[in-house]
């Protein structure tokens, strides 16, 4: 592929969809495997990307990073997954810049997960980070906003309450098993997949059932002997997967497969089954439900479950808001600061060739001439003048390229841009 090297300058944009507008469904089909990402940062770098950072979650996927024009990360998006662009154009949002950097924010401080003050995505956001500045795909500007959000982030979860109380799409799976299953603590339960959310789930099945009453199967069974040992549950070979949900009562899938693996050709019932399906792609296939014996709930519906938890969390939502624009404010003064310092100092530089050609002609005229003094005033005149065109360039109702560009061409004056 050639080398689309970008030749003006590129703005800051994030790309992407969220469980907001997108359903599993669709989200499974724009999720982004450890192999996907790979590839994606290595297009980026075949493309003159200069840099960016991916995340993709059970919940949503996104692009951070510069390019003249959005499409230019949509593309990287559908081309390394199984989304297209109709789909990605029906469901997705752009945010550009400032905007941009809001959505950032909000994202990695649990204010925009489909279970508020879950704090899960900011470890996503390091993870991605790593694994972009490893491809040399992060520049000054996206290290610098990374590092705002993980510290936002920080004191979110340290000055507010907005994490306290237990809830998260595995606690709301446990919470609905024991809510709509009759005599729980007589039925069998099978979890089948040990990734993140499988975990969960069934550290917090264990802490509220007899540990007898819970099986784990997952493809690679030394993982799911890992956890089994640690919990103390029983673990059965992933050959014997038919077997063990004939048994089961109520069956929670939380694999991390792109395709479904339960459909109703394995499910030879002989007693009702609940299925929860906690994995994005979905892992279970809808021909389920065409069993009269089967009720089928996926992480979505459990997700819009509230309970008071949830509502004391949104109380705090304001004290995160007002932490969030204190240290946005600072990073968007340096983003400022950063773009218009190189013409600040070529103006004084300027400003200080004059002040010396024009000493040189005074040194000649005045015998007498007082070599400090005219130093000392002609420095703090330059050094009032710069200030004056800084405060300008700083003040939020400016518009710091316009003005950048004035300056320069009234001075005369070239400056190398930041990265």
């Amino acid at each position: 592929m050639e080398n689309n090297t970008i030749s003006k300058p590129a703005s800051f944009y994030v790309v992407g969809l969220s469980y907001k507008k997108a359903d599993a469904e669709i989200r499974g089909k724009f999720s982004l495997n450890c192999e996907a990402k790979e590839a994606l940062l290595l297009q980026a770098q075949k493309e003159g990307i200069e840099s960016l950072i991916v995340t993709s979650t059970c919940n949503r996927t996104e692009i951070y990073g510069f390019a003249q024009h959005p499409f230019q990360l949509i593309k990287l998006m559908c081309e390394n997954s199984q989304g297209t662009i109709e789909d990605f154009q029906k469901v997705a949002y752009v945010h550009k810049n400032t905007e941009a950097i809001g959505h950032m924010f909000r994202v990695g401080t649990g204010l925009d997960s489909q279970i508020l003050g879950d704090f899960e995505i900011i470890s996503q956001i390091k993870n991605s980070f790593v694994e972009s500045k490893n491809h040399n795909l992060v520049n000054n500007y996206l290290e610098r906003l990374c590092n705002a959000v993980i510290q936002a982030s920080k004191r979110i979860k340290t000055e507010t309450e907005i994490s306290s109380g237990a809830t998260s799409v595995s606690f709301a799976a446990v919470r609905y098993i024991f809510n709509n299953v009759e005599d729980i603590s007589n039925k069998n339960i099978l979890l089948f997949g040990t990734g993140k959310i499988g975990r969960n789930t069934c550290e917090n099945l264990v802490k509220h059932t007899k540990h007898e009453q819970i099986t784990l199967i997952n493809r690679t069974k030394d993982k799911a002997e890992k956890l089994a040992r640690k919990l103390n549950v029983i673990v059965k070979d992933y050959a014997n997967l038919e077997a063990e949900i004939q048994k089961a009562d109520v069956l929670v899938v939380a694999t991390g497969a792109q395709n479904p693996t339960i459909d109703k050709a394995i499910l030879n019932l002989k007693k009702p089954l609940l299925i929860l399906d906690l994995s994005v792609p979905k892992n279970v296939n809808e021909n389920v439900q065409e069993l009269e014996n089967v009720t089928l709930i996926h992480m979505d519906h459990l997700s819009q479950m509230t309970d008071e938890t949830l509502e004391n969390r949104r109380k705090h939502v304001p004290a995160a808001e007002a932490i969030i624009e204190e240290i946005k404010d600072e990073f968007i003064g340096w983003t400022k600061a950063r773009k218009f310092a190189p013409t600040i100092h070529a103006l004084k530089q300027k400003l200080n060739n004059i002040k010396e050609k024009e000493l040189t002609v005074q040194r000649k005229k005045f015998i007498n001439f007082d070599e400090e003094q005219a130093e000392l005033i002609s420095s703090r005149i330059i050094q009032k003048i710069t200030n004056h065109f800084a405060n300008h360039l700083k003040d939020d109702a400016t518009m710091v390229d316009e003005s950048i560009e004035w300056i320069e061409k009234i001075f005369q004056i070239e400056t190398e841009k930041n990265d």
